[in-house]
């Protein structure tokens, strides 16, 4: 895939006679960072199973997989239109709903990279996360464009979510995935966007992404 800080490869699945396209990110092709641990992958991973421990669907399926290049985890290929991505969703009030829920995700998620581009509408008309691989440090590093809700309230039924989660701790494959600490941070998180109730404003613009798209 162009434009991809690390290696992101579009393949082809086949099952008996369906196919399908999904996206391949080895860890042999990830770049090191300095302030994330090698394996990237687990993260996008975990990321799934967070959205699906909530009930909320906003990340497409995703499995860990040994594929041509090594382990890495492999994600359902969304068919979207690539012109459109958060700033232009934003502009249609129906879709709201679907990005305060991903901003809601990304705050306990910790996403240190939520691009405009990673917000992308299916023919269904359903919003999905993608690149979720910066998520989950303990270190505050949220660094995200989806700030235009700051100040609202977040919707009673996310809190109802969050507070389910705080109540039964993440997932055992999901805390699988992630380095010492991060857990009991990912349920801190949780606990403080329920407590707080509405969306965090960023009037400085320190915390968002670059580029922005």
């Amino acid at each position: 895939m162009p434009g991809s800080s690390n290696v992101t490869l579009l393949v082809e699945l086949e099952h008996g006679a369906t196919t399908a396209l999904a996206i391949y990110k080895p860890a042999r092709g990830e770049r090191p960072l300095w302030d994330f641990p090698p394996g990237l992958w687990k993260r996008e991973l975990a990321a799934y199973l967070l959205s699906e421990a909530l009930g909320w669907g906003c990340v497409p399926p995703t499995v860990a997989r040994e594929g041509p290049y090594g382990a890495g985890a492999l994600q359902l290929f969304v068919e979207a239109d690539f012109e459109r991505h958060y700033f232009s969703l934003l502009e249609e009030p129906a879709h709201h709903a679907q990005l305060q829920r991903i901003c809601v995700f990304d705050l306990v998620a910790n996403n240190a990279d939520r691009k405009a581009g990673h917000c992308l509408l299916d023919a269904a008309g359903a919003i999905w996360a993608i690149d979720n691989g910066l998520c989950f440090h303990v270190e505050p590093k949220l660094r995200t464009v989806i700030w235009e809700f700051g100040g609202a309230a977040i919707p009673p039924a996310l809190l109802d979510d969050l507070r389910r989660l705080v109540k039964a701790g993440p997932p055992e494959p999901l805390a699988a995935l992630l380095a010492p600490g991060e857990p009991k941070a990912l349920l801190a998180r949780a606990r403080a966007v329920v407590k707080a109730g509405e969306f965090p404003a960023e009037a400085g613009g320190h915390r968002y992404p670059w580029p922005l798209v």
